[in-house]
């Protein structure tokens, strides 16, 4: 994580354009010859961090309180993992702001990004198949339509921070992610969770 970290302050420092791997490499501590054993390229560097986001927010669907429908516990996760002093500090927001950002002009790191989200659907559907087995004697296995279920869910976020994103909106408020993340969640509402069916 530090070497994303040092990634992630020199983009918004220097530029992408301008930072090398040496730099990045210095910068966290470590020989060139150690970053390239992790990471491709620079843009690459930058995963562990967007992977960290996306774990927070599994997680917090995980440990919304039991009662809570699936709907209300991923509105109950967007809230906890998106406003700011609740579960991440506005200067944590401006950074995925910038780096956000920056994905527009940078095929590389727009990759990077989009597979990161893909890749935390498959986390997120296992949640959602733990959350549906607390209290039901049958096993809940993670079907297609728990994938889809969570796709969805996953896609009604990453919508709402990219939004966020490239506005000038701050954080917390209307405008901020977790309001247009609820939203997104709202406009879904008849979408049955529970099957991944609409």
């Amino acid at each position: 994580m530090e070497v994303a970290r040092a990634a992630a302050g020199l983009f918004m420092t220097n530029g992408l354009r301008a930072t090398r791997t040496e730099d990045i490499a210095r910068a966290a501590g470590i020989a060139p010859r150690t970053f390239y054993r992790y990471f491709a390229t620079k843009e690459e560097s930058l995963a562990p961090l967007f992977s960290a986001g996306a774990h927070r927010w599994a997680e917090a669907v995980r440990d919304a309180p039991a009662h809570l429908t699936v709907a209300e516990a991923l509105h109950h996760a967007a809230v906890r993992t998106l406003t700011p002093g609740v579960g991440v500090s506005a200067r944590s927001l401006e950074w995925v702001r910038a780096l956000l950002r920056l994905t527009d002009t940078n095929p590389a790191l727009r990759k990077v990004w989009a597979e990161i989200c893909q890749a935390a659907e498959p986390e997120l559907a296992e949640v959602l198949a733990g959350r549906m087995r607390a209290g039901d004697e049958e096993s809940v296995t993670v079907t297609p339509a728990l994938r889809f279920a969570a796709a969805v869910a996953g896609a009604a976020v990453r919508v709402a921070v990219e939004s966020w994103a490239v506005g000038e909106e701050p954080a917390a408020g209307p405008g901020g992610p977790a309001a247009l993340a609820v939203s997104n969640l709202e406009a879904l509402r008849d979408f049955r969770w529970e099957t991944g069916r609409a």
